[in-house]
């Protein structure tokens, strides 16, 4: 699905304010994010760290598992943006959560200069991890007796 430039806008904008609130006191690395639902929906996420940064949630899980939480399960576009010069893209666990539950959304990025940037899931994460590859799994042990 295309988003429209003003929903484009609307969800950059969203981010922008979510970056705001990010808790970033050992990277200064602020990052915000805005998913938006089919039904018009906008959940937003910062990245909130932790002295231990593997209790760390990055912006793109924060707006998933906001939306996730409220029962919402179809999205269909997320935007992210930093202070970084450059894009700033999903983590890699971030890229499998995004998968998990937006197989094929637009992905909007900005970067600090302005430019914007917009991708696919399957342009981040060619190769995801799927329930496909459970059931193969499933299914390679029950032919194994």
């Amino acid at each position: 699905m295309i988003i429209e430039t003003k929903m484009k806008e609307k969800l950059l904008e969203e981010a922008n304010q979510a970056k705001k609130m990010a808790y970033v006191p050992y990277s200064n690395f602020p990052v915000g994010a805005a998913l938006l639902t089919r039904e018009g929906k906008i959940y937003t996420g910062c990245n909130i760290e932790n002295a231990t940064y593997g209790a760390t949630n990055c912006a793109e899980r924060t707006a998933f598992f906001k939306g996730v939480s409220e029962g919402e399960r179809a999205f269909i576009a997320l935007a992210i943006v930093s202070d970084h010069p450059g894009f700033t893209f999903p983590c890699g666990i971030c890229r499998q959560v995004i998968y998990e539950f937006a197989k094929d959304i637009q992905i909007i990025f900005q970067n600090a200069e302005g430019e914007i940037l917009t991708l696919y899931t399957k342009d981040l994460l060619p190769y995801p991890f799927s329930e496909d590859d459970l059931a193969k799994t499933k299914e390679a042990k029950t032919n194994e007796c």
